[in-house]
């Protein structure tokens, strides 16, 4: 049996970590979130939409166009050095937004209610790690890492066009109507 001294002393009580302070986020990214996806009310509901709602009810046109305004959220979180896995999350959020703005009508109910690029700056204010003055630059990885996500996006496209392209063909060649 161990001497009364011998004894370790009992771990000290974990330290909180430090969570990084609430950085400032450019306001031009505010103001093109806030615009595409919330700038509008319905008086007697109380729901919200943006430009990406009206932009979207232009076929495969406003769903590349509102895409590519979400794609500039996502690439200015390559300044603020946000981490991949937030990165990836917020790649994830786009293609959701895509591909359920591609069902005809419940898309663009769909589109109104999941607003990516509120829920993209919420991720990018929750997880940047520099301030605003200090974003100049991205590291190198992280730009390739989001050139991955973007080129998914891309495939995602063009793979959509080339489906409707498809069924077009296909009910154009193999089913006659009246003939």
């Amino acid at each position: 049996m161990r001497a009364y001294q011998d004894l370790e002393p009992l771990p000290q009580k974990h330290r909180p970590v430090l969570r990084p302070t609430s950085i400032q986020i450019e306001r031009e990214l505010e103001v093109v979130s806030q615009l595409m996806d919330n700038q509008f009310r319905l008086p007697i509901l109380g729901w919200r939409f943006g430009l990406n709602a009206i932009i979207d009810l232009i076929p495969e046109f406003g769903d590349i166009v509102t895409t590519i305004v979400a794609l500039y959220v996502l690439v200015a979180a390559v300044r603020y050095r946000v981490p991949k896995v937030t990165l990836l999350r917020m790649g994830l959020n786009i293609a959701i937004y895509f591909v359920g703005g591609l069902v005809p009508f419940a898309g663009d109910l769909f589109a109104i209610w999941w607003k990516p690029n509120i829920r993209n700056l919420n991720l990018l204010r929750r997880r940047a790690t520099v301030s605003a003055a200090e974003a100049k630059r991205g590291r190198t990885s992280d730009w390739l890492f989001v050139a991955l996500i973007v080129g998914g996006l891309l495939a995602l496209l063009f793979g959509s066009i080339a489906l409707t392209l498809f069924a077009f063909w296909y009910i154009a060649t193999n089913l006659r109507f009246g003939v």
